[in-house]
């Protein structure tokens, strides 16, 4: 049987009821939105002629992997895909340049202690060198970006974040900080270089890599929220680009201009990065992404 089945009118009568088309109540987005991906849904059972089994083996993976869609997500190309899809509507607006965007990640806490700069991170001893990272944030036109305030959050040595760490042995807000800038721009934090990590082991996100044939692992990193008056918000992360899985990132989170290498000298490590805002035309635009994100009283 072929895809034209979903077009049968029983189906579409379905769909419609689905919906409640014929209802003036209700969010007509969702309506069009929900409609089209149920229909999908559909044709895709029918394309690959997925049997009941697998379909409710599927529903029992996700309902079974709900604590880890915040690493499903990036794992299956979707929250990487969101980047590719804004960069292409930017482009078409004739919106260019700018650092590149790229994934959050599932592991952000809100409410980090705000800090002035040249903040240390590290709250907690870690037997690992030490990350000096140092830079500006400037605009379209080199102007340097007053009073940002740059969001700094990053693992330990062995791949654990706060507020995640398996071993509970981190204390709040371990290598997350919020630091306040002047006007000039400049910004400089130091902390305890973290590594990179596996997704859990014998969890949903390694449960379907192994399905896949693909491995769980992220190069060492380190993410940032950038915010300005007058400046779009912007998400990214640094992969440092000596690591291993640099160009083999599971969460797709590697991208061209983000892969500095850092100049590693004993007991230290050095990057110097700048980060390159654009000009808001909204206020919509100077603020964070809406999701659900944790947050520590």
């Amino acid at each position: 049987m072929d895809t034209s089945f979903v077009k049968t009118d029983e189906v579409q009568r379905l769909l419609d009821r689905v919906v409640g088309a014929e209802s003036d109540q209700g969010n007509p987005r969702l309506k069009a939105i929900l409609r089209d991906l149920v229909e999908s849904l559909m044709a895709l059972i029918v394309c690959h002629d997925i049997s009941e089994d697998e379909m409710w083996g599927a529903v029992s993976f996700l309902q079974a992997g709900a604590p880890e869609f915040g690493l499903l997500m990036p794992g299956v190309g979707l929250e990487h895909f969101l980047d590719l899809y804004m960069d292409a509507k930017d482009a078409e607006a004739g919106l260019t340049g700018g650092t590149p965007r790229t994934i959050e990640g599932p592991l952000y806490v809100e409410g980090a202690p705000l800090v002035e700069n040249d903040a240390d991170l590290s709250s907690d001893p870690d037997d690992t060198c030490t990350l000096y990272m140092t830079g500006r944030i400037i605009g379209p036109d080199n102007e340097p970006v007053e009073n940002a305030i740059v969001h700094v959050w990053h693992a330990n040595s062995k791949g654990f974040y706060s507020h995640f760490d398996p071993t509970s042995a981190q204390t709040p807000f371990n290598n997350r900080r919020r630091i306040k800038l002047g006007a000039d721009g400049r910004y400089a934090f130091h902390s305890k270089m973290p590594n990179g990590y596996s997704v859990p082991p014998g969890g949903s996100a390694d449960q379907l890599m192994i399905a896949l044939g693909r491995h769980g692992n992220r190069p060492a990193h380190v993410h940032f929220f950038v915010e300005a008056p007058g400046y779009r918000h912007l998400t990214t992360q640094i992969n440092f680009g000596d690591d291993p899985f640099a160009a083999d990132d599971f969460a797709f989170g590697t991208r061209e201009g983000l892969l500095p290498v850092p100049n590693r000298q004993g007991d230290s490590a050095y990057i110097a990065f700048d980060f390159r805002l654009q000009r808001a035309e909204d206020r919509h635009e100077q603020q964070i992404s809406s999701r659900i994100r944790l947050e520590v009283a």
